[in-house]
C-alpha cells in the first residue's frame, strides 16, 4: 500500500510540474508577441497595441507574424514609410525584418482573402535586420 502512495505522488509531483512550465514558456510567448514599452504616458491608453515580430512586404502584400499570431498589415503611407526603413536591411526582396510596431488590430472584412486579423500601422519603433540564424529559407534555383 506504501509503494502506490509513493508512486501516486511521485506522478503527481512530475504532472504538476510539466504544467507549470508550458504555462510559463505561454506567458513569454504571450509576452513576446504584444510588447509594453515600459512608459505608462498618454499612449497607453489612445487604444493601440505594441506588436514586435518578423515583417515582409512583397508584390503587393504585407504580413506581421509574431511568436503567436500572423497579421495581414494594411498598405497605406506608413506601411511604405516602414518599407523604406526596411528596405538597406534587406538583402533580397524576399527577406523579414524584425520590427516593433503600434497600431490597431482589426478583424479582417469577410469578403477579402487573407490572415483573420489585421493591423494598421500607426507608429514605428524599432525596424532591425533578422538573426541570419532564424532566417530559415529554403531556396529553389531554377
Amino acid at each position: 500500500m506504501k509503494k502506490v502512495i509513493i508512486l501516486l505522488s511521485i506522478i503527481t509531483v512530475f504532472t504538476a510540474c510539466k504544467n507549470d512550465a508550458k504555462k510559463e514558456i505561454e506567458k513569454e510567448v504571450i509576452a513576446e508577441d504584444k510588447v509594453d514599452i515600459g512608459e505608462k504616458t498618454a499612449k497607453q491608453n489612445d487604444g493601440l497595441t505594441t506588436l514586435r515580430g518578423d515583417y515582409i512586404y512583397y508584390a503587393d502584400a504585407a504580413v506581421l507574424q509574431t511568436p503567436t499570431e500572423v497579421y495581414g498589415v494594411v498598405i497605406d503611407e506608413k506601411l511604405h514609410e516602414l518599407e523604406k526603413q526596411a528596405k538597406p536591411l534587406k538583402v533580397e526582396a524576399t527577406d523579414m525584418v524584425k520590427v516593433t510596431v503600434r497600431g490597431e488590430i482589426s478583424p479582417k472584412p469577410e469578403s477579402e482573402e487573407g490572415w483573420p486579423f489585421r493591423v494598421t500601422i500607426k507608429e514605428i519603433i524599432k525596424v532591425e535586420k533578422l538573426n541570419p540564424k532564424e532566417n530559415d529559407v529554403i531556396k529553389l534555383g531554377s
